[in-house]
């Protein structure tokens, strides 16, 4: 029941192309549930409210806009991270969401399985 976390790239829309869409520019996997046990021992303690929201069986979407909050939560998930596997997680996560921070074009998804 890992929860993959992707970053999206907006394409717009061009001679060929009736709509912009998005294309994946990166993905962050979490093929052994570290990013999902990580994010159970913190849900529902007030501190990570974006993170809190992940759900495992479905995908939410944080935009540009957000990614502040974003780079905020991840600060808390990294005081909770013990192993070494779920530091490396959590530092992965944190480089993603800084390569969007300043970007309008992008938008970050946490897919569950």
């Amino acid at each position: 029941m890992g929860v993959d976390v992707v970053r999206y790239r907006l394409v717009r829309a061009g001679p060929s192309r009736r709509r912009a869409s998005y294309v994946t520019a990166e993905v962050v996997a979490d093929p052994d549930d570290v990013l999902w046990e990580l994010l159970k021992r913190v849900r529902g303690g007030g501190r990570t409210p974006l993170l809190d929201r992940v759900d495992p069986l479905g995908e939410l979407v944080v935009g540009a806009d957000a990614v502040s909050q974003l780079l905020a939560d991840l600060r808390c998930l990294a005081e909770v991270a013990e192993a070494p596997a779920e530091r490396d997680q959590v530092r992965r996560l944190a480089l993603l969401a800084r390569r969007c921070l300043h970007d309008p074009d992008v938008e970050i998804r946490f897919e569950g399985d």
